[in-house]
């Protein structure tokens, strides 16, 4: 037998893997002892006991057992819970006994016996034969919190309504009982409709939903979101209960009343708790089978409260009625839920909290997946909230592993283990393929970096060996071990997209997540070159490092395309994937292989910290920016884009100091910010000290401004006023171009291995040599794809010398062949192009 106790540790046992005796049930039940031996009824069930009405209850049954109204039977009897164990008189207790004499129910309400029938659903066995087998059972099972589930409470696009209608069968499957709607861009919802009546096509949907939810026992909550624009007049009171009396007939019979994310007269809690006191008293107490009342409060996390005593906090506690729950996310907007913070707000509302936890909702870094365990939920909180409901992502079926454990936490919190529950999320998910959907999950969990400051942990068991192997990288060595699982991981992530798109069965899913699948096939290929480059450099293998350098570059630029072609809403458009530890893994070698073979310090920026006046470079004074990198190809220099809030104090500015050789043609900018032209300077200047002012083309912070002087050589954005300015970091881009006189050729030697020359059979390249590469031997990095080509330069008399023949990417011609040598002229008679990164000194730094 296996005994599984009230909060007791064994409860990791549920988690492990299934064999032919172990049994899985969640929620875990309270308390529970199941016996490893199994047995076949002998008879089909009768049941009896269950009130008339719940149809959907019997279904269930018929659904995993024989069920029959006649004939040699076994009992499946249901009766009323005994009174006396205080613990069980709650919404969803049940006791379920399990023997080969029959199967006996004891429950508190109706929705008790739908979650006892459900756990029943999952100790069934369905054999070869088709027979049903069934464990010896005896389980006390009750929640440790009232209201469990979620809050459909983002902004952007709404759920579809179907796949609102399987999220109620997926909370029925789970034992939670709440979905609240309130998606901010539903017009019926919040301004500017929230006081008319559903068109015909809506109101028809949301009676369909509330009778899926009522199936599933699950609570259909309302919400109105009337703050904006509300008046505060009796005529807006009463429009509040016409719309919940037009909801009732649609079928619902839970309501909430939102004030969040508002500003001007709607935020006083005097005039709320009025509205919602009233609210109770004409609608709520009138009704007999409505649930009680929830509110959002404007203050709805402590960062916001008014710390001071009777504040709006206070008011609420003491004015609002003592039956209406009021709403809580925690220390900020996005936060973890602690027991110290629970009991803060709860002395000023005098109430439990009811918890809306913003997680795993992604909209305010909706170019990441938020995949990852469901952490940070205070286990001993039990007694402090009435309520907990997820926010979840726009993307449903990619939220159902965190909804997954939020039911096992809010069901038994003490069992609760974050890492163990996310585990067996992805089993439950994504059945098919979960080992393929568990290492996509584990590297699709962290926001990156964002205005709320709430990161999650990524790529957890990776991350030791990215460290050991980067810090003896870094130190000119290989670590082979590290390497290897590092070789590992990355090959696994390349082949997890193909096994969840050919095996999953949930297509909505798969949908759902497409563009991330596509990037993350790519990051696993890039991971793989990336580890075959750093190999070869350690091994001096430079002509295998330089082929590898290439696919990697390669599939970086797959990756980017990705990013730049689908998701493009226009908060934080593209796709990333294991942003927190694996693409800056990859980066980070890449950037230090390619300064490598330009032969530049490995610790010397890309984008130019230092370096002569060949290379392009920010020019910039912002503590907030000073480190941000720059992106560079042939034709721009650019900020990358940040996706938190940037800022310039007074005075600060960011720009940019194109190379000798290149001329700016034009700045490109979208910061975000309305006022920008009310603090922002935009400034051109020939020589960095004398400047002027550039008239940009702007509309909501996003413009241009060409730039017609060739001679110009700095150009920057410097807060011009007296006080820290805030905008979003989109785009920052100076478009360049080769000055006059001089063609693309100073692509060539420019100390940048972004940029390049292109080579065609009607074009041939001539690189003039600047003085430091005349009379040394060179390394010529190019990428040809097996395209032909020849290297030659001038000879005596007017001849010329042929230098190369071939189709080779890493090219060493000695100084002996180059001695006298001003100029190289590359050519081809291929229809392929080729690329021809750069010339460098013979021997790269090691």
């Amino acid at each position: 037998m296996f005994t599984f106790l009230k909060r007791s540790v064994v409860a990791l046992l549920f988690f492990i893997p299934q064999t032919s005796s172990a049994q899985v049930v969640v929620p875990q039940p309270q308390e529970a002892t199941i016996s490893e031996q199994r047995f076949v009824p002998a008879h089909a069930y009768k049941v009896s006991g269950l009130d008339a009405g719940e149809q959907a209850t019997y279904a269930l049954f018929q659904s995993v057992l024989p069920v029959a109204s006649k004939g040699k039977t076994l009992p499946l009897k249901i009766k009323k819970l005994k009174k006396g164990d205080a613990k069980l008189q709650r919404s969803g207790a049940y006791k379920l006994d399990i023997s080969p004499k029959g199967i006996g129910i004891e429950a508190y309400d109706n929705r008790s016996v739908f979650y006892a029938a459900q756990t029943l659903s999952q100790l069934v066995q369905k054999e070869r034969n088709g027979n049903i087998t069934l464990p010896e059972a005896s389980i006390t099972d009750y929640p440790d919190v009232a209201y469990r589930g979620t809050v459909e409470g983002f902004y952007g696009d709404p759920w579809s309504h179907q796949d609102r209608l399987e999220q109620l069968r997926f909370y029925g499957k789970l034992k939670l009982n709440t979905y609240i709607y309130g998606p901010k861009d539903d017009p019926y919802h919040s301004s500017p409709h929230w006081r008319d009546p559903y068109p015909a096509m809506e109101a028809q949907q949301i009676r369909q939903l509330t009778q899926e939810a009522k199936n599933n026992k699950v609570d259909f909550v309302w919400a109105i979101h009337p703050g904006k624009d509300i008046q505060w007049s009796q005529a807006d009171s009463s429009a509040i209960i016409t719309k919940f009396n037009q909801m009732y007939d649609l079928g619902v019979r839970a309501f909430a009343v939102f004030f969040d994310d508002i500003t001007g007269v709607g935020t006083d809690a005097k005039m709320q708790a009025n509205l919602l006191n009233y609210i109770q008293r004409q609608f709520i107490n009138q009704k007999r089978d409505v649930a009680p009342l929830i509110m959002c409060p404007t203050e709805y996390n402590k960062g916001w409260a008014n710390k001071e005593p009777g504040t709006y906090l206070d008011i609420l506690g003491e004015q609002l009625d003592p039956a209406i729950h009021v709403m809580w996310t925690g220390n900020t907007v996005v936060h973890d839920i602690t027991k110290e913070g629970l009991e803060w707000v709860n002395k000023r509302i005098q109430r439990p909290a009811y918890v809306w936890w913003n997680f795993p909702v992604s909209d305010y870094v909706r170019n990441h997946l938020l995949m990852g365990p469901s952490y940070g939920i205070d286990t001993k909180a039990a007694q402090d909230m009435s309520g907990f409901v997820s926010n979840p992502m726009d993307k449903a079926e990619a939220s159902k592993p965190a909804i997954f454990s939020v039911a096992l936490y809010s069901w038994n919190m003490q069992a609760y283990d974050p890492q163990l529950a996310w585990e067996a999320a992805n089993r439950y998910v994504m059945p098919e393929a979960p080992e393929a959907f568990r290492i996509f999950n584990a590297h699709n969990s962290d926001p990156g970096p964002n205005g709320h400051h709430y990161r999650r942990d990524e790529s957890v068991e990776i991350k030791p060996y990215i460290h050991t192997f980067l810090e003896a990288y870094n130190n000119g060595k290989y670590k082979s071990e590290a390497a290897a699982r590092i070789n590992e991981e990355f090959a696994g992530i390349a082949k997890a997209p193909a096994e969840i798109r050919s095996k999953s069965r949930n297509k909505r899913l798969v949908e759902q997540i497409s563009p991330w699948l596509l990037h993350f096939e790519f990051l696993g290929k890039a991971g793989s070159h990336v580890m075959a480059m750093a190999e070869n450099r350690v091994k001096a293998s430079h002509a295998a490092a330089w082929a590898d350098y290439l696919q990697l570059e390669a599939t970086l630029d797959s990756m980017a395309t990705v990013n730049a072609t689908f998701n493009q809403n226009p908060y934080q458009p593209g796709v990333r994937t294991g942003s927190l530890v694996l693409t800056p893994f990859i980066e980070d070698i890449f950037k230090q292989t390619g300064n490598y073979f330009l032969g530049l310090a490995e610790r010397q920026s890309q984008a130019g910290i230092a370096g002569g006046t060949a290379i392009s470079t920010a020019y910039g004074k912002s503590q907030k920016l000073g480190s941000q990198p720059l992106l560079q190809n042939n034709k721009d220099i650019a900020y990358s884009p940040m996706l938190e809030v940037a800022f310039l104090d007074s005075g600060e500015y960011i720009g940019f100091k194109p190379s000798e050789a290149l001329q700016a043609t034009a700045l490109h900018f979208n910061l975000s910010n309305n006022n920008l032209l009310t603090w922002g300077a935009f400034e051109t200047s020939k020589d960095g000290q004398v400047w002027t002012k550039a008239d940009p083309t702007t509309e909501h912070g996003k413009g241009s401004i060409v730039f017609n002087d060739p001679a110009i050589k700095y150009v920057r954005l410097r807060n011009s006023s007296d006080k820290r300015q805030n905008f979003y970091l989109k785009e920052f881009r100076l478009e360049v171009k080769p000055v006059a006189g001089k063609n693309e050729s100073v692509f060539a030697h420019d100390k940048s291995i972004s940029t390049y020359q292109t080579l065609t059979s009607q074009q041939p390249v001539t690189v003039t040599l600047p003085q430091e590469l005349k009379g040394t031997g060179l390394v010529v990095l190019l990428k040809t794809e097996g395209a032909s080509y020849s290297i030659t330069a001038p000879a005596a008399k007017g001849k010329r010398q042929t230098l190369y023949s071939g189709r080779e990417s890493y090219i060493q011609l000695d100084s002996s062949k180059l001695k006298g040598v001003t100029e190289l002229t590359f050519s081809t008679g291929s229809n392929q192009p080729v690329r021809i990164y750069e010339l460098v000194k013979q021997q790269p730094a090691s």
